[in-house]
């Protein structure tokens, strides 16, 4: 029996409607696989992808989508107006490169006339899986996995596998001549002038088809990075010079170097993301001279994120396993620096959770500024080096610098921290015609494994002027709790730092200090041990403070 008239109609209106809404579904969407990706894991997927991309940049913008599969790619080239999707059960795998010789591979890197103010890596975007410059409005979305597989993180055309040591001259660790002879200095240059620096340095650098980035940005505006995961990025799982209004949330990076470099960014948003990064820095602010330019790193939220030194690969399988062994202790820390001709201000860190991990890390040593930042509500357990560094130095790696910048205007608030490594304490050190200034740390809890010596607490520290700004570089000092250097304005109230064993040296070492105030500061060594050592130290006032009288003033 036919239908009735009017049911007809209503059927063939519910119709209309599906299709219509179907239609606006995939309307600006572009699937690979429409464009030939197998996503099998063994086909080359590079050129299908990139092809979906330039069609979804033809039709003025849209969303580029990988369904469920292994992508396996080189370099992939992002355009204006457009929406890398990492679909559920999607993963970009980056490919090997080619043999020694062989054409083919990622993007050569390209020219760039000042290589030799930062490392080889900083230098060039390219040779990366992921590349993007000069553009406006681009996304890589989630919840799919980058897998940098085929990335090196410089030493080598291919990384190390997942959990495998890599060799024991890694970036930033002292070469194995130096290790006896303990902290290292450049040769004095007392006029303190740049250069020459010999970089890049030879051991990240890489020849056209190998690729060492997983993202790389460079010149981009309003770029949103959210919701995927990164395994093994290479050199730098991401690599941001030059963004303005980059948005970075709620990612999981498991990576064999940096975890993310925001270099000469400003108005930069990160929330809500864990990186583990046993052998670099996990979330670092740069403000390096690759541009040609000094640019500031400014505007930067870091806040809700996590960041660690566990095995790779254990962050994301949730083992969180810890037998990777560093000279110094493993990384994962949240740093300014090293490259730092461009400055860096108005930064705000906090809530954020440090576990097996270095401290937080504020570097000027290339003649830039570093000023007005908020750091609050960290916590950090088993801490492989300083919790606090803070480091005004001299090493000028760049063109423009005239003599050392500045660091000031810091307050450091709400920290607690537990089983620090003995060796270095809070450390502060500035130089000695350029103190650090305006530094305020209050409401901290740190507790230090202790066990230092007398003959530790007899050591003069050299000034390391020109060194590579880390706390290794130092050595063991000769305080548990704080070591200050060439320091004015510095305020101190509502600490509390203890020991957990004993430990021979003083609890605070002041030096060259102009303006220095502690209040309600509770240091609790072993019972007849010293507590503090001053030297060259003016306007010193103490009140309830372990180890000096009340309304004390020097």
């Amino acid at each position: 029996m036919p239908l009735p008239r009017p049911l007809l109609r209503l059927l063939a209106c519910l119709l209309a409607l599906a299709t219509s809404a179907s239609l606006s579904a995939t309307i600006g969407t572009f699937s690979v696989r429409d464009y030939g990706a197998t996503g099998d894991g063994t086909t080359l997927d590079s050129p299908a992808i990139n092809a979906a991309i330039e069609a979804a940049a033809a039709a003025g913008g849209g969303t580029v989508v990988l369904p469920a599969g292994d992508y396996l790619s080189y370099t992939i080239r992002l355009r204006s107006h457009i929406t890398l999707h990492l679909g559920p059960g999607a993963t970009l795998l980056a490919a090997d490169p080619p043999a020694p010789g062989e054409p083919g591979g990622y993007d050569a890197p390209e020219p760039n006339e000042w290589n030799e103010y930062q490392d080889f890596g900083h230098s060039h975007w390219r040779n990366s899986l992921i590349y993007g410059e000069d553009l406006t409005d681009v996304s890589i979305t989630g919840p799919g996995l980058i897998y940098g597989r085929g990335l090196s993180r410089g030493n080598g055309r291919i990384s190390l596998p997942v959990n495998a040591t890599p060799p024991p001259t890694d970036d930033g660790e002292l070469p194995d001549v130096l290790k006896a002879d303990g902290p290292f200095d450049y040769p004095p240059r007392p006029d303190l002038t740049p250069g020459p620096f010999n970089y890049p340095n030879a051991r990240d650098a890489l020849p056209a088809g190998v690729g060492n980035k997983a993202i790389a940005l460079k010149n981009c505006t309003n770029v949103t990075l959210r919701d995927f995961r990164m395994l093994h990025g290479g050199h730098f799982a991401i690599l941001a010079t030059g963004v303005d209004n980059l948005t970075i949330d709620n990612l999981t990076i498991d990576t064999n170097r940096d975890g993310m470099d925001i270099d000469a960014c400003s108005n930069v948003r990160i929330s809500n993301t864990a990186v583990n990064a046993p052998w670099d820095d996990a979330i670092c602010l740069k403000s390096s001279h690759g541009l040609g330019y000094a640019r500031v790193c400014e505007n930067v939220t870091i806040t809700n994120c996590f960041v660690s030194g566990y095995d790779e690969g254990t962050l994301l399988d949730g083992t969180r396993t810890r037998t990777t062994q560093r000279f110094g202790g493993v990384m994962g820390r949240i740093k300014f620096g090293t490259e730092a001709g461009g400055g860096f201000r108005n930064i705000t860190i906090d809530n954020c959770v440090f576990d097996y991990s270095r401290g937080l890390a504020l570097e000027q040593v290339d003649g830039g500024v570093l000023e007005d930042v908020s750091i609050s509500n960290i916590t950090m357990r088993d801490v492989q080096n300083a919790p606090i560094f803070i480091r005004l130095g001299a090493r000028l790696r760049s063109p423009v610098a005239a003599g050392p910048g500045t660091v000031r205007r810091i307050n450091i608030s709400n920290i607690v921290a537990s089983n620090v490594a003995p060796d270095h304490g809070i450390l502060i050190a500035g130089l000695p015609d350029h103190p650090i200034e305006d530094v305020t740390l209050s409401n901290l809890r740190f507790h230090y494994a202790g066990g230092g010596t007398a003959e530790q607490a007899n050591r003069e520290v050299p000034g390391y002027e020109r060194a590579y700004p880390d706390p290794d570089v130092f050595g063991t000092m000769p305080s548990w709790g704080m070591f200050a250097r060439h320091v004015a304005n510095l305020r101190l109230h509502d600490i509390e730092l203890r020991t957990d064993t004993p430990d021979a040296r003083p609890a605070i070492h002041l030096e060259g200090a102009n303006g220095a105030s502690f209040r309600d500061v509770s240091l609790q060594p072993a019972e007849g041990e010293p507590t503090w050592v001053l030297r060259d130290v003016e306007d010193l006032q103490t009140l309830r403070t372990s180890g000096k009288p009340d309304n004390f003033t020097r």
